[in-house]
Order: C-alpha cells, then structure tokens, then sequence
C-alpha cells in the first residue's frame, strides 16, 4: 500500500498522492453530501444577495410619485419569504455539512487504526507510542473542523463573494470598479496569508507530537523515572517542549496580527460609497441603487471577516492530514496476504537457510532446523544470541529476510496472516495486560466465543485461579493499565492461561515462567506437559528441569544455530553447550541445579 497512489475501501479509492488529494477523496466518497452543501450554500448566498436588492427597490418605490402601499407591502412580503427560505436552507446545510465531517473523521480513524495495525513489528520499533497517539487523537480530530466550520465557511464566504459582485453588476456596471479591484487585492493577500501561515501550522502539529510523545515515554516509565529520581529533568523536558510549541502559536498569532484583508475591506466600502454618490451626481442612477449597493458591499465583509480563522483552521487541517497520511503510506515489509493459505495447522515447522537483520546488520545467520507436530523444541544462547527474534518468525511479527519459515510445509509468507497468527499463541517474559478485567484479558485471543467455564479452566491449569478468587471481584477484577496492579508472577500466569484458552498449534514460551516461584513453576509446568501434548513448542528458557524434557535443544550463539540434539546429546557432542552447563554449575549450587542460564536477548 505504501507504493501505491490508491487504495481501495469498499467500493471508493482514496487518494494518497498528497494530503489535500487524500481529503478530496474522503470527502467525495458520499458524493450526495457535497452536492447538497454546494447547492444549498448557491442558494442561501444568493437569496443572501437579494435582500438588499429588494430593499434598494423599496427605497426607490417609496421616494417615487407613484408610491403604492401594496406594491410596498408584496416587496415586504417577498424579504420576509427571502429571509425564511434563506434559513431553512441553511438548516439543511447546516446539517449536511455536519453530517459530512462526521463521517470523514470517522472513516479517518477507521483508515489510520487499519494502517496500524496492519504494520509490521519493524515499523512499530521505529515509532514513538505518544506521536502514534498524537495523530490517531488530536490530528485526526483537527480533520472534523477543518470540514466544519473550516471548508464550509470558505466555500460560502466565497459564494458571498462571487454572487454580490454579480449582482453589482446588474444594478450598473460602472459599480464594479471599487468591488473587483477589492478581490484582486483581498486574494493576493489571502495568497500571502495562508503562505506564511502553512509552515507555521505544520511545525505546530509536529511540536505537539514531540511534546506528547515525551510525556508519554515519562509517565510510562514513571517507575524508572521515580526511581532515579529524575523528575525534576522530566518537568524540565516537558517545559522545553511546552514552550516550542507554545512559540509556535504566538508565531501563528503575530500573522494574523497583520492580517491585511480587513484593513482592504474598509478602504473597499468607503471608496466604494464615494464612487457611488459621485455616479449618483452624474445622473447615472437612483438613491435605491445606492442603498442596494451599499447593502451588497456590506454582504462581501463576511468572507474578509471570516477568512482570518477559517483559513488557520484549514490549514490546521492540513497539516494533521499530512501527518496522518505519513503514518498511512509508510513502508512497511508486512503483506498479510488476505487470500492466503486459511487451513487448520498440524504444526510441522522448518527453517530454511534462514538469515533475518535490519541493513547489514546480521542478527540471524542461515538458521536450519524442523520440528515435527507436538514436538517441544528448547532454544538456548547467551544473551544477545537472537532466540526471540527467531521465534517471531514464525508468527511473522518479522519476516526472514533470507531462507524461508514453512509451517505444515507452506512458507509463512504465503499463508493468510490472520490465519497463522490465530493458531499461534506467543508468551514473553515482558506480558502485556489490558486495564480490563481479569477475564477479558484471559478471553483476548477468543473475543465473544470464549464462556466463563473455559476462562476458569485455562486459569486453572495456568494456576492462577487461587489468587484471581481472593480477589473481591474475582475474575470481574479491573487490573491498571499493563497489570499494574499485579504482581510479575500473576502476570504471567494470567498470559499462559490466555494461551492455553486459544487452543493454539503452536506454541512459543519466551522465558515464561521467569517471574514463577519453583513450587507454582512445579504446578504449571505439569499443567503445560498435558496442554503441549499434540502441539508444537517453541520453548526460551533458563530453567534446566524445562529444557531437559524438550524432544530437542538448539544452541544459538550470535544469531548462528551451533549445535542441536538432546541435552545429554549436547553434553557429549557441544563445547558451546558444555560452556553455558558450566557457567551454571560454577553460580549455582548442585542441590539447587534447576536454571540453565541463558537469559534472552
């Protein structure tokens, strides 16, 4: 998607050739909705124009001989009809054009969320989490007011431009003098107005993110933070970045400060009046002419008026939308092949001459092994050694970038992501919790389909049931944001039951039960023997009593699969096996001989 100039949603193709093209896009994808707005905006700006036409006739009738009260009464009547059709067509515009900003925010979000989570792992690992924030919620937001009030102020500001000149010039041509030369002057600095203003209001939308995406990193690292007690250089941060970005607005407010279209209009209607007496002098017409002159150059001070923020806000606007789009059209190496490969995995798995790296920077190097269905394959290295980076090659949160990663025979590239990933369940030492109840994040991998009954169960086999129930609200608990309120072993336990409820195929254990005591480790480890059975494992650890009931172990040492076989294989055939066996011995005692270290990168 990011090579291409189009992409398609539902049946409309957006246009990602430039930030203003991509709005077009969006805003025509209800075609009807602009079609109302600009021929309700015609009709409201002309009978915007025709009031003050009417009243120049009613002053001429009046000062006429033959003055009629009827003929005076209908040209009331035809001003009050003026004015009330004049508002019920701005009702509908009104809400037609609210309806489409609406909707172009709503299907902003819905794109850039799809992008998102459409990207791969590499992508992510570039991007700060608070500016990823910054433009899904405030960049996006700005996109609704640049609809309305922004465009549709614009679009009728100029509609009551164009149309009072017209009917200027129907009343006397000679008019037109003081009007026209007013427009060029008023659109040369509309021009210099919005070319000074861009810049400004594209730094300012970056600032924000900067300055977001700092406060993000602290409070999410408020730990750390507290912990060195740098708090007082955080509030130093944040201000700094505070000041940027307030800079940039008193740098917006300084070019509006000499904003040159309003001093124009009043040079404009005094020029203009006098233009009109010295014609009236010269016979050319009478008083009502002038009155409905005058009352149609006052009509042309609303778009000199409302060009001073309206333009801001779209170029606001603007700017959020070529953020937001830069996010859209990033590269990203992930192909999540919707028509792919969608069958049930028996859980053959094999790597290929596999090499995986970021530029020349090698962290995987021609990586050969295969595991058969239900086989429980140990990975151990140093740290550094690559070992979780190659079991997310399997899932595809990265893809190899040589070799090939097959599963049940078919390269992973070629199976539909969604497929692969919902028979894949991963468990890190670092888990990720949701601030939702227990429940919810046991059920995560099966929203809508898992019951109480088979939440309760993956707790108890995870042996987490017995603390979840001392709870008061028991699995109806509302954990903080990322399991804070848990403590690391609970966490974990939470995430092994979430993956024994999915059912998967196969299974990826990255140092799982780092933060288990030996005793619940005993219990779930008896738990996982009978869940594994008939799946496919993938096991990170540095607890020797897991890795020496795995049908196999690889030994990795800088990113080069070493040596693989059996520990007591390992023992006789590995020199790099031996060496990690004897760091263990030499730091630990042989009554207390259960950790293997090898601890991941």
């Amino acid at each position: 998607m990011a090579n291409s100039e189009f992409t398609i949603a539902g049946t409309h193709r957006y246009d990602y050739r430039s930030p203003v093209r991509w709005v077009v896009s969006h805003l025509i994808r209800y075609p009807w909705l602009p079609v109302v707005v600009i021929l309700t905006g015609i009709a409201e700006a002309g009978l915007f124009s025709a009031a003050p036409v009417l009243i120049g006739q009613a002053f001429d009738l009046m000062n006429s001989a033959q003055r009629s009260a009827q003929a005076l009464a209908a040209i009331a009547g035809m001003i009050l009809v003026v004015r009330v059709a004049q508002g019920l067509i701005g009702l509908v515009g009104a809400w037609t054009i609210e309806v489409l900003a609406q909707r172009f925010e709503r299907d902003a979000r819905d794109e850039l969320v799809r992008s998102l989570l459409g990207k791969s792992q590499t992508f992510h690992n570039r991007q700060q989490v608070g500016d990823i924030m910054a433009r899904a919620t405030n960049d996006v937001r700005m996109l609704n007011p640049m609809v309305n009030p922004g465009l549709s102020l614009i679009f009728n500001s100029m509609l009551n431009l164009v149309i009072p000149i017209i009917a200027i010039g129907m009343l006397n041509l000679q008019l037109l003098a003081a009007p026209l030369i007013f427009t060029v002057f008023f659109f040369w600095s509309l021009r210099r107005y919005t070319r000074q203003l861009n810049p400004i209001a594209g730094a300012s939308r970056g600032q924000f993110g900067v300055m977001n995406a700092g406060l993000a990193e602290a409070v999410s690292g408020i730990e750390v933070v507290k912990a060195y007690a740098q708090e007082a250089q955080e509030r130093s941060k944040f201000s700094l970045n505070a000041r940027k970005f307030r800079d940039l607005f008193v740098q917006e407010g300084e070019i509006r400060a000499r904003y040159l279209p309003l001093l124009l209009f009043g040079l404009m209607f005094g020029g203009g009046f006098a233009h009109s007496l010295w014609l009236y002098r010269q016979g050319a017409f009478e008083v009502g002419t002038i009155v409905a002159y005058m009352g149609l150059l006052g009509v042309l001070r609303f778009p000199t008026f409302i060009s001073i923020w309206t333009f801001s806000m779209v170029q606001m606007g603007i700017a959020g939308a070529g953020r937001i789009l830069q996010l859209i059209t990033a590269e990203t190496e992930l192909d999540e092949n919707e028509r792919g490969v969608t069958q049930p995995i028996n859980g053959a798995l094999s790597f290929e001459n596999v090499s995986f790296g970021y530029s020349d920077n090698l962290i995987l190097e021609d990586i050969s092994f295969s595991a058969s269905p239900g086989e429980t394959i140990a990975i151990v290295g140093q740290t550094g050694a690559g070992k979780s980076t190659l079991t997310k090659l399997v899932n595809r949160t990265y893809d190899a970038t040589k070799g090939v990663v097959s599963v049940d025979g078919i390269d992973v590239k070629q199976w539909s992501l969604q497929s692969l990933r919902s028979q894949i369940s991963t468990i890190e030492q670092d888990v990720f919790l949701f601030s939702w109840t227990i429940a919810e994040n046991i059920a995560f991998g099966a929203p809508g389909t898992a019951t109480r009954e088979q939440i309760e169960q993956a707790a108890r086999e995870a042996q987490a049931h017995d603390f979840i129930m001392s709870f008061p609200d028991g699995y109806d608990t509302v954990i903080g944001e990322r399991g804070v309120t848990l403590s690391g072993g609970q966490r974990q336990r939470i995430a092994i039951a979430r993956a024994f409820l999915t059912d998967p195929r196969i299974l990826i254990l990255d140092d799982s039960t780092s933060a288990i005591d030996s005793a619940t480790e005993d219990q779930i480890q008896r738990a996982m023997r009978r869940v594994l059975q008939g799946r496919t494992t993938l096991l990170i650890t540095h607890r020797l009593s897991q890795i020496r009931w795995a049908d196999r172990i690889l030994v990795l040492r800088s990113g080069k699969l070493v040596a693989q076989g059996s520990h007591e294989e390992l023992l006789q055939t590995s020199a790099a096996y031996r060496r990690i066996f004897a760091q263990y011995e030499d730091e630990q005692p042989a009554t207390q001989a259960n950790r293997l270290v090898a601890t991941d990168s």
